[in-house]
């Protein structure tokens, strides 16, 4: 979650001093003859495990509290007194082969560096979270104390807005109606949803494209493009900056959020601040992010899918209420929550009060 460090770091309030602990990633397996991905994927774990916890442990030393902006690293609260470090925690994916392990089966090594993990975030001092959602899913499994947990959603940056004040070169032509996805790859993102909702839309609309922002392909869904006769009309982006980002938003005919599961959701707030419709999963954290100002359709349900992304591009809606929700959502507000925190238990205090939920 770069984005949500690089926010954090410009809208911290007055009177709050951070450093960016960020080191170069050191190559030790990877360079090796013959050593391939099985190297790199080393290589990640020695970062992760030993090399990071050493630099973090350093500069804690130094330092009032440790901010660590991705759960999936909260082992580092090991590295940090105890009471000086907090979490942001985004989702439970990270922990979901010790949550359910009969429905995320995973080999021992993995699920010990998972629970070392697990274990860093039990222990932190606060544990921000992005949604109610997410938080009920924390108390659910009984991993924190209610007490020290504080809700910081997400923001919307600046890039992201329906008029725009720079001049943007996008990748592709935009002459033609699109629908635009921006999410990774992985199964929760339910892409085969997105791919086969557009080969129906598809049928009706033949001028119609679908953007991907994301990738690569996984083998099936490169598959699953070929089988469905689609690929001349698919177009994959990566590596665009937030300007081209936004732009894409403003110029799409609708963005689909087709997941099946979702910890916040940011591409809703982000599309609906560019002014763009978006058809998202009817998820109880996307209606809880998305509000009145989205269209949802059943997880999965693709008649539901074809025809309300059909209706929605044959449709007009007022641009306003989407641009009003999402005004809601301030990297500010997020950046004062935590600052304010961290000024609450530097006096003695506890993390939670009245101002924050």
């Amino acid at each position: 979650m770069d984005l949500c460090a690089d926010q954090l770091f410009v809208h911290l309030p007055a009177g709050v001093i951070a450093e960016d602990v960020a080191p170069s990633f050191r190559r030790v397996f990877g360079p090796l003859p013959f050593s391939g991905g099985v190297g790199f994927n080393a290589d990640r774990v020695l970062n992760r495990h030993v090399f990071l916890p050493r630099v973090v442990g350093r500069v804690a030393r130094r330092s009032d509290f440790v901010h660590i902006v991705d759960h999936s690293y909260a082992h580092l609260v090991n590295a940090v007194r105890p009471g000086r470090a907090g979490v942001y925690c985004h989702d439970l994916d990270a922990f979901r082969s010790l949550l359910d392990p009969e429905n995320e089966p995973r080999p021992q090594w993995f699920r010990r560096l998972a629970r070392r993990t697990l274990e860093g975030l039990t222990r932190a001092a606060v544990v921000f979270h992005s949604t109610g959602e997410v938080c009920e899913q924390i108390l659910h499994h009984g991993l924190v104390d209610p007490a020290r947990l504080v809700h910081a959603p997400y923001g919307v940056a600046a890039e992201f807005t329906s008029i725009s004040g720079v001049s943007v070169e996008l990748p592709i032509p935009t002459d033609t109606p699109y629908l635009l996805h921006v999410g990774g790859n992985i199964p929760r993102k339910r892409l085969d949803v997105l791919l086969d909702t557009f080969a129906a839309v598809r049928t009706r609309m033949p001028q119609v494209r679908l953007v991907q922002v994301g990738g690569p392909w996984p083998a099936p869904l490169a598959a699953r493009i070929t089988r469905l006769g689609i690929g001349v009309a698919v177009t994959q982006l990566r590596g665009l900056t937030r300007h081209q980002l936004a732009e894409l938003y403003r110029r799409a005919a609708a963005v689909l959020v087709t997941s099946e599961s979702e910890g916040f959701g940011l591409p809703v707030i982000e599309a609906l601040a560019c002014g763009a419709p978006v058809v998202a999963s009817d998820l109880t954290v996307l209606r809880e992010v998305g509000g009145a100002a989205v269209e949802y359709c059943p997880v999965a349900d693709l008649p539901a899918w074809i025809d309300t992304v059909t209706r929605i591009m044959h449709a007009s809606s007022p641009v306003s209420h989407r641009l009003e929700h999402a005004a809601r959502f301030s990297w500010t507000e997020h950046g004062r929550i935590i600052g304010s925190t961290y000024l609450r238990l530097s006096e003695g205090l506890p993390p939670r009060c009245e101002s924050f939920s």
